[in-house]
């Protein structure tokens, strides 16, 4: 069994405990960081398969460590986590600050339950790029 390794950038220590556990417990392989910066500088390319971003934190925004994550790895998948009731209004500001068109299916709203979350991992992880 392939072992799946995600990259968790929140600045939320509650949500990236809770996350990692969470994810763990389903057999996910986690590395979190609070501090995109920190995440960012301690970026690998090709061990990740799939890197999970808050679009809200401070230093460097979701959209800004997405588009720094795509220079140094364009094959990874990346996904952003955003709250409910900010969700449109984000979406609509991404597809004017990434590098490249993603879908919705790329934004988890929060919170989120843990089978959905793993759900929609499991999709994200099987989805061509």
């Amino acid at each position: 069994m392939n072992i799946k390794k995600i990259l968790l950038v929140d600045n939320e220590v509650d949500i990236t405990y809770a996350l990692t556990n969470a994810l763990e417990n389903y057999g996910f392989n986690i590395e979190a960081f609070n501090d995109p910066i920190l995440a960012l500088n301690s970026y690998n390319s090709n061990i990740y398969d799939l890197v999970i971003l808050d679009i809200k934190m401070p230093k460097m925004d979701g959209f800004e460590l997405y588009n720094k994550i795509r220079e140094k790895d364009p094959q990874v998948k990346i996904c952003f986590l955003t709250a409910s009731e900010l969700f449109y209004e984000e979406f609509r500001k991404a597809r004017f600050l990434l590098s490249e068109k993603i879908g919705e299916e790329y934004f988890i709203q929060k919170p989120i339950k843990t089978d959905d979350l793993v759900q929609k991992i499991n999709v994200l992880m099987m989805k061509d790029k």
